[in-house]
């Protein structure tokens, strides 16, 4: 290390710690040497995080270009304006469900059962605002707390009673199923109004250019605005700050990584109102698990139940919350699904989409063993199945070879997950 960089980092540490004698060896943060050596600092630490197996998105992110460059190859369309925005509205159902499941697996936990949770919500709004003639904003809400209090039940029924996670959202899964068929009756299927509140969820575009363009400026100038306020803040308290050249090249990236998807949307019907939904999911919930008390006690219990009960942490009570989340999320994802058919019937819920769920969220980077993941994993992992699905259909693919490939691309990323703990655990950083 240089002189110069060891006696800026000797008076971070005199600032941060006055009382401390100047002759004192300084405890140098890390990330403070590797930003002020620019560059090739970052270069080092990218290659001592691989050699960690800190792989962080890379894997996903590779991954889906290549999954995108092999079927655009097999197929033209595949990448056209429509195929992609019907991705992105697909995905959502999916992803809503997701988001929740991850909650639960960065606990190192499991819900088995969202998809029926997911599907019973569905058929209860449609009852309420079909057959009862409830406003559709009530049915929607009566929907939502009902996935927030079984979510709840099943957080009671393993967190005070002791019960096992995976036997009670087993049971769970097949319970709420069968309530899903008695909520529908003989009949079996419910047509909800297309042109609805939950009608329009897929089904509406912000059809003006501005809307998506808009969108896209408004979160790349919060993102800059935030991150250069932040910076100040830190550089004032004297602690590790991002130089203003990676601030400006993460918002270059961000601005490609949203103007590219607006351009996109503006070549078919516009931004699709599921997608801005998404999002905003995404943002929040990433917002609750990394700036607040509760998203630290989350991770907290998922690295160590036994640490996080000494420290003080309700451990029954976030737990709860958790699985609360987690049913609150699939009742969302149900009525998007409803959204998509424009019906609420018996095989929602049913089929593929647990597995994709829990697929999305482990092979986007959310680990099975808990304790590392973020919600944004959800989008990067529904891109890849859904992105898998719709290819294989352009290309007429049966569906017991869809199942058999997705399969193989989820075992592959547990895989994946399992090395990466393993090589974390050798190199000190688990």
């Amino acid at each position: 290390m240089s002189t110069e960089h060891h006696t800026h980092a000797e008076e971070v540490a005199q600032l941060a710690n006055p009382a401390a004698p100047a002759d004192a060896i300084p405890a140098v943060d890390p990330r403070l040497l590797v930003r002020e050596q620019g560059l090739s600092g970052y270069l080092s630490e990218f290659g001592r995080k691989m050699k960690a197996g800190d792989l962080g998105s890379i894997p996903v992110v590779v991954g889906l270009i290549i999954i995108w460059g092999i079927f655009q190859g097999l197929n033209e369309n595949f990448l056209s304006p429509e195929n992609l925005t019907n991705i992105a509205i697909t995905m959502v159902a999916t992803g809503m469900i997701a988001v929740g499941i991850i909650f639960v697996l960065l606990l190192g936990e499991i819900d088995l059962s969202v998809g029926s949770v997911s599907g019973v919500s569905g058929a209860v709004f449609a009852v309420l605002a079909v057959t009862h003639g409830v406003n559709e904003w009530l049915a929607i809400l009566a929907a939502i707390a009902g996935g927030a209090l079984i979510g709840a039940i099943h957080g009671f029924f393993f967190a005070r009673i002791g019960a096992p996670a995976f036997a009670v959202t087993l049971s769970g899964l097949l319970f709420w199923s069968g309530a899903m068929l008695q909520i529908l009756g003989s009949n079996g299927t419910i047509n909800i109004d297309s042109d609805g509140v939950v009608g329009q969820l897929t089904t509406y575009y912000f059809t003006d250019v501005a809307a998506a363009y808009g969108l896209a400026a408004v979160a790349v100038a919060v993102y800059f605005f935030a991150t250069f306020s932040d910076n100040n803040r830190r550089q004032a308290a004297g602690v590790p700050s991002r130089p203003l050249g990676e601030i400006l090249l993460r918002t270059g990236l961000l601005a490609v990584f949203t103007f590219g998807p607006a351009a996109v949307f503006n070549q078919y019907k516009g931004l699709p109102l599921a997608v801005v939904l998404f999002v905003v999911v995404l943002v929040g919930t990433d917002f609750v698990l990394r700036r607040t008390s509760f998203g630290r006690n989350i991770f907290a219990l998922g690295g160590s139940v036994e640490a996080s009960r000494r420290a003080g942490i309700n451990v029954t009570g976030i737990r709860i919350a958790v699985f609360s989340i987690s049913g609150t999320f699939a009742a969302v994802g149900g009525l998007f699904w409803a959204s998509k058919i424009a019906a609420a019937n018996q095989s929602a819920g049913a089929g593929d989409l647990l597995m994709n769920v829990i697929a999305a969220a482990v092979i986007g980077g959310t680990s099975l063993f808990g304790g590392r993941g973020r919600t944004w994993n959800a989008l990067l992992g529904v891109m890849v199945i859904i992105s898998i699905q719709y290819g294989l259909a352009l290309e007429g693919i049966a569906t017991p070879i869809q199942y058999m490939i997705t399969g193989a691309v989820l075992l592959a990323t547990v895989v994946i997950d399992s090395v990466t703990r393993k090589t974390q655990k050798t190199a000190g950083r688990a």
